[in-house]
């Protein structure tokens, strides 16, 4: 074959080599910041999903404020995205056309699922403006209501800025995670997904000084300012340093459960006697004890040595006792060094730990003196989204082991 028949083959096969590249799918890349919507029960929340990282690396994060829940295993591929939060035992599943991401998310115990995900690519963000008709609602709120804990009244805690305002609830076992958003046709419209707790909320400030807030498209409730709460007599939020108590004061905390070896730990262990100790009664499921455990993490690290122990007696679902991936997981997210002890399904958490009264938060925190007796008890613990709230629980925690630690 002689060069020009070679160069005349070649001009023949391009038309059907460049319809065959041409037909080829172009990759669609998924690394950005996506809008996003969760459907649970009929309500479409949104948040916002921010996926980094290509092919067999994706890392796609949830967010609570300014504090980020990554994805701990991830890959795109195929148009077919698939990530891991390990910590939560939660997985989403998604595919990628059109430039519309749509799947299924689902996690155990608290959030079954599966939920229906869908995303589309973030707008460009708009240089923050202040809204002259956004009426102030910057602050402390009281919320009647009375829960199935025996609370009479919640805490509303708004942070506004302008027309955007960021708020939470805070209740006797923490808060809901911080709610944003922003004033929209004479409405506050907020919403908030973690991973492990969706909310949605929309706040229409009254001409009498009240908030009315439509919770999660069914739940009505009311906000006063304090002043006006007292003054109308309306119940204050629950102490949550007089929720639970013990039977009998006189008596130690009594515990023995297997840790995540397998070895038994007891309260009468030789590494305990004659310490300050802290127990945490928590669960990998619950929401409000991820927003403890960073802050045990750090108060461990900087009391650990000080003759002062940490335990955590952790109650999780029957799977999780067969094999406590997700319990495993959060430890390690946190940095636990402390014993973390595998107690039993939280349905059986009542029965086992018989010594307490009007224990039905997660978590719980029980200060421990040196004697082994029960010296106070801390119901729930609330996320950064309570602001001063928050800082003042992390004082509390510190002011009640640095008394104990001073006792000789």
């Amino acid at each position: 074959m002689n060069g020009k028949t070679f160069a005349a083959m070649l001009l023949a096969l391009a038309p059907s080599v460049l319809a065959q590249s041409v037909a080829q799918p172009v990759a669609q890349p998924i690394a950005g910041l996506w809008d996003a919507t969760i459907q649970i029960n009929g309500v479409e929340t949104p948040f916002p999903l921010e996926i980094s990282g290509s092919g067999a690396n994706v890392t796609a994060s949830f967010f609570n404020g300014d504090d980020r829940y990554a994805s701990t295993q991830g890959r795109f591929e195929n148009g077919r995205l698939i990530l891991n939060w390990d910590y939560y035992a939660a997985t989403l599943e998604a595919t990628l056309k059109d430039g519309v991401l749509e799947g299924q998310y689902a996690g155990t115990r608290r959030m079954k699922g599966p939920f229906a995900i869908r995303a589309t690519r973030a707008a460009v963000a708009k240089p923050a403006t202040v809204s002259a008709s956004a009426p102030s609602i910057d602050g402390l709120w009281a919320i009647p209501n009375k829960s199935g804990k025996g609370e009479s009244a919640w805490r509303f805690i708004v942070h506004q800025s302008g027309a955007k305002v960021s708020a939470t609830i805070l209740r006797v076992d923490g808060d809901t995670g911080t709610i944003s958003g922003s004033f929209q046709n004479g409405k506050f419209v907020l919403s908030h997904f973690d991973g492990a707790r969706a909310h949605l909320l929309v706040i229409t400030p009254a001409s009498d000084g009240t908030l009315d807030i439509l919770q999660d498209a069914k739940t009505k409730l009311t906000a006063y300012r304090p002043a006006a709460a007292r003054a109308k007599g309306l119940p204050e939020p629950t102490d949550p340093d007089l929720h639970t108590s013990m039977k009998d004061p006189s008596e130690p905390f009594r515990f023995s459960f297997p840790d995540l070896k397998g070895q038994v730990v007891s309260n009468a262990d030789a590494r305990f006697r004659g310490k300050v100790l802290v127990v945490e009664i928590t669960g990998s499921w619950c929401p409000n004890c991820h927003d403890e455990a960073p802050f045990l993490a750090e108060m461990y690290r900087k009391y650990g040595r000080q003759e002062m122990d940490i335990v955590s007696l952790s109650f999780e679902e029957a799977d999780q006792l067969k094999d406590p991936t997700r319990l495993r997981a959060f430890v390690r997210k946190y940095g636990l060094e402390f014993p973390v002890l595998l107690c039993g399904d939280p349905d059986e958490a009542n029965a086992k730990l018989t010594q307490l009264v009007n224990w039905n938060t997660w978590p719980a925190t029980l200060f421990i003196d040196r004697r082994g007796l029960v010296r106070s008890i801390h119901s729930g613990f609330p996320s950064s989204g309570s602001g001063e709230l928050f800082r003042q629980a992390k004082d509390e925690f510190n002011v009640q082991v640095g008394r104990l630690l001073a006792e000789k």
